[in-house]
C-alpha cells in the first residue's frame, strides 16, 4: 500500500466482509478469527486469545516505562434481520452489524496500523475486541479472566447516528444509561373457564403491574433523574378457550442515568409486585438479564480528551444529557479511569438497531486519528 487512501480502501474491505458475517454475542469465533488474521500484518509484540470468550488483546509495548492506554471495541451484531440493498448486506439469516460493531472494529484496525507505522517510544498500547456488549456479558467476562491487562486509562468508541460525521461526542460523569431486563412470573391455578372462581387467575394482577410500570414514568419527583420503565412482552396463559388462565408473564426494560435511581426503581417495583400479588394470591418470582451499569465517564479524562480535540482542531460537541439507550462499558469506568467517546454517524444516519443501518466508512480514518492522538496525549 502506498497511500493513505490504499489503506483506508483495505480496512473498508475489511469493515465490510466482517459486515457480511456477523455473530451473536458469545459466538463471535470466526469475528475473532478475522480479526486476528487481519491484525497479525501489523506485528504487534502480542496478541492474546480468548480473553472473556472470544475476545482478543492486541499489545503494542514502547521502549520506556509508561502510561498502559486501552482502546476498546465490540465485536458482536444483534438479532435482527438485515433490510437494505447494499452489496455486502449480511448472508447470516436474522443477524446483522446493525449496531456499527464491525465499524468500531475498523477503527480499532486502522488505529493499530498507525502504531505499526509508528511504534509507541514510551507506555504501552492495548487493543480490546470486546465479546458480548449487547448481552452485557462480556465486560465482566473479560474483566474476570486471568489475561485481562488492567490498564491506567482505557477509552471506548461508539458510533452515534443524528451527530455530524467524525464528530466528537463527550459528556463528564453519565453518558449512558444504566439498564435491566426484568421478567415477572407470575403462578396462579387453572380451573375450567367455566367455573374461574375455583382457579386462581394472574390476569387482573398482570394487569395492575402493566399498569403500574407505565405511571412510574410519569412520577418524575420521586428520582433524581430519568427513568424509564417500558413493558416489552406480556403472556397470559395458553390459547384454550376452555380454560382459565394459571400463569402469567411479564417484561419490562428499566432504565436509569443513575445506578443510585435504578436501585431505588428495583426496590421500588419488588415492594410493589409483592403487593398485587399477595392481594390476588397469586406466587410470584423474579429474574434479571441483560443487566448494564449507567456508563460514568471520568471527569479528568474528558478534560483530557477535550484538549486532544481542541488540538486537532476536531469538531467537539459537549453533550448535556447521557444517552437512553445502555452500553457495558461502565464496568470498566467503575475502577478504571477512562471515558467512552461518542462518534457522530450522519444527521441522516438511520438510528442504531434500525434494519437499514449502516456503518458509514467516512468516520473510519478520522476516529482512529483520535485515539492514536490520544495516546501520544498521554505517554508523549
Amino acid at each position: 500500500m502506498n497511500s493513505n487512501t490504499d489503506k483506508i480502501t483495505e480496512i473498508t474491505y475489511f469493515r465490510r466482509i466482517l459486515h457480511q458475517y456477523p455473530e451473536l454475542s458469545g459466538n463471535e469465533k470466526k469475528t475473532s478469527q478475522q480479526i486476528k488474521d487481519y491484525i497479525q500484518r501489523f506485528n504487534p509484540d502480542k496478541i492474546i486469545e480468548n480473553v472473556g470468550g472470544y475476545g482478543l488483546l492486541v499489545v503494542f509495548e514502547g521502549k520506556k516505562h509508561g502510561k498502559t492506554v486501552m482502546f476498546r471495541a465490540d465485536m458482536d451484531a444483534l438479532p435482527i434481520q438485515e433490510e437494505s440493498n447494499i452489496p455486502y448486506k449480511s448472508k447470516n439469516i436474522n443477524i446483522a452489524h446493525l449496531c456499527g460493531h464491525d465499524g468500531h472494529i475498523a477503527i480499532l484496525a486502522n488505529t493499530i496500523r498507525m502504531f505499526s507505522e509508528d511504534r509507541p517510544h514510551k507506555g504501552t498500547a492495548v487493543f480490546l475486541f470486546q465479546p458480548a456488549e449487547e448481552t452485557g456479558e462480556g465486560a465482566i467476562k473479560v474483566l474476570s479472566d486471568n489475561n485481562f491487562i488492567i490498564p491506567d486509562y482505557i477509552f471506548g468508541i461508539h458510533n452515534i447516528p443524528g451527530f455530524a460525521e467524525n464528530q466528537i461526542l463527550l459528556k463528564s460523569g453519565a453518558f449512558a444509561a444504566a439498564s435491566k431486563g426484568m421478567i415477572i412470573k407470575l403462578f396462579g391455578k387453572t380451573s375450567h373457564a367455566s367455573e374461574p372462581e375455583k382457579g386462581i387467575s394472574p390476569a387482573l394482577a398482570m394487569a395492575e403491574l402493566i399498569t403500574f410500570f407505565d405511571s412510574l414514568n410519569a412520577n418524575k419527583a420521586t428520582f433524581n433523574d430519568m427513568v424509564l420503565t417500558t413493558v416489552v412482552h406480556a403472556r397470559l396463559g395458553d390459547i384454550a378457550f376452555g380454560t382459565s388462565p394459571g400463569y402469567a408473564e411479564v417484561m419490562i426494560t428499566l432504565r436509569a442515568f443513575s445506578d443510585n435511581d435504578m436501585e431505588w426503581l428495583i426496590r421500588n417495583s419488588t415492594e410493589k409486585i409483592h403487593e398485587i400479588t399477595s392481594e390476588h394470591r397469586i406466587d410470584y418470582n423474579i429474574h434479571f438479564v441483560e443487566e448494564f451499569p449507567s456508563t460514568e465517564n471520568n471527569p479528568e479524562c474528558i478534560e483530557m480528551l477535550i484538549s486532544v480535540a481542541k488540538n486537532n482542531n476536531s469538531n467537539l460537541f459537549l453533550l448535556e444529557k447521557p444517552f437512553k439507550w445502555s452500553e457495558d462499558f461502565g464496568h470498566y469506568t467503575k475502577n478504571i479511569p477512562g471515558a467512552l467517546i461518542g462518534i457522530g454517524s450522519g444527521i441522516d444516519q438511520p438510528n442504531l438497531h434500525n434494519p437499514d443501518f449502516d456503518f458509514p466508512d467516512t468516520i473510519i480514518q478520522d476516529a482512529g486519528q483520535y485515539l492514536y492522538t490520544i495516546y501520544k496525549f498521554i505517554n508523549e
